[in-house]
């Protein structure tokens, strides 16, 4: 379990450096823009990235490489590859419903949460 929670650990740090430098190259190329395309292109490399990981490490018997690749490294990178991957799994189990559940209450939800947070701290801040 600890050695588990470490390959977690180191894994994030890693994906989480790999962030904040691709978000700090896309800022590089393009400049600034309105919306934040670093965020976007870091989401959407993720996701890429986890369905060809988790496939390949499937079909060659190597999932115990999940907790440092999949969970460490591009859960540090972007939690949104892990959201994609499970909308995906519902998917594929013909819970369509369920999927749109789940993106709905993620990011809907999540969203409210934020900004929820923003309130109570800016009233606790007043």
């Amino acid at each position: 379990m600890l050695l588990t929670v470490l390959q977690v650990a180191i894994g994030g740090a890693i994906g989480a450096a790999g962030r904040y430098l691709s978000g700090l190259a896309v800022l590089r190329l393009l400049g600034p823009q309105q919306i934040p395309v670093g965020v976007i292109f870091v989401n959407i490399v993720g996701s890429f990235v986890m369905g060809a990981l988790v496939t390949f490490l499937g079909q060659k018997g190597l999932t115990h490489w999940n907790a440092f690749l999949a969970t460490g490294i591009l859960g540090g990178f972007t939690t949104f590859s892990s959201f994609s991957l499970e909308t995906w799994t519902l998917i594929e189990r013909g819970e369509t419903g369920l999927a749109a559940t789940y993106v709905v209450l993620s990011v809907g939800v999540a969203l409210i949460g934020l900004i929820c947070g923003v309130h109570v701290m800016r009233w606790v801040l007043a």
